[in-house]
Formats: structure tokens, sequence, C-alpha cells
């Protein structure tokens, strides 16, 4: 699974003009699932997002973790980071999870990460989203399990 987080200060999902998912200060996550990942895979990504350092501490160091602000967690999804770009002028996403078992996936991670942390909002599944962010940094990572 892959995981573009974005450290932000809001982010909201909105679909057909209403907001499905919002959070203030924390992480939006756009969230892709390819071939070979599995609820283990999931999970190892959840425990990554909750765990990863990314806010600042009082010396203004990159040490603090999504818990330890007590921030909110936006999952979104997104297939397209699946993509294989390497060649071509096309991306292609032979690497990408059928739509069947990225939704399954997905569905699992949210599932987990609600159970796990209390801050939890999603995007929808197949749905035309719109992704509304301010990025407090900017501060993004590629995160990969």
């Amino acid at each position: 699974m892959i995981a573009l987080i974005q450290r932000v200060t809001e982010a909201k999902v909105v679909v057909d003009g209403n907001t499905i998912g919002a959070i203030e200060q924390g992480l939006m996550a756009l969230i892709g699932v390819e071939k070979d990942d599995d609820q283990a895979t999931a999970n190892k990504l959840l425990k990554k997002l909750l765990g990863y350092r990314v806010f600042s501490d009082e010396d203004d160091k990159m040490n603090l973790s999504l818990e330890a602000v007590s921030g909110g967690l936006l999952l979104v999804p997104q297939f397209t980071l699946a993509a294989n770009t390497k060649s071509g002028m096309r991306p292609s996403f032979s690497s990408a999870a059928p739509p069947a078992k990225g939704q399954e996936l997905f569905d699992y991670l949210v599932t987990k990460a609600k159970s796990a942390y209390s801050i939890v909002e999603t995007g929808e599944f197949g749905a035309d989203m719109k992704v509304h962010l301010i990025n407090d940094g900017p501060v993004t990572f590629n995160l990969q399990v």
C-alpha cells in the first residue's frame, strides 16, 4: 500500500457539493492499493500513519506523531498512486489492485483506523471527489509498506 501523506492545518473532501469528511490539524493521507497488498499490509500502514513523526516539538523538530498531537486523520482513496510512470507519456495501472480488492482493503484500513484512533474521516471510494487542504509547511511524504 502507498500513502501520500500531507501535514495539514485543515482538509476536507467534497462529493456532489457535500462535505463528506473534514479535519483540522492532522494528516491527510491519499491511499493507493497495489495488487499484492493484503490486510497485514494495511495494518503496517496504519501503524506508520499513526506513529510517523512529522509534527514539530517545542524545539521545532519533527519529533511528534499524529497521536502525540491529537490531530485528525483524513483517509482518501486514490488508485492513481499505484501507477507506473517510469516509461512513456501515459501512466500504466498494471500494479494497481482491481477495484473490488482496492475497496475491500481501503474499507479495512478505515475500519481498523476508526477502532484504533478517535479522529478519523474519509473520502469515498470510486467517487469524483474534490479535495481541499492547507498543507502545513509544506510537509509531504510518500509512505510505502
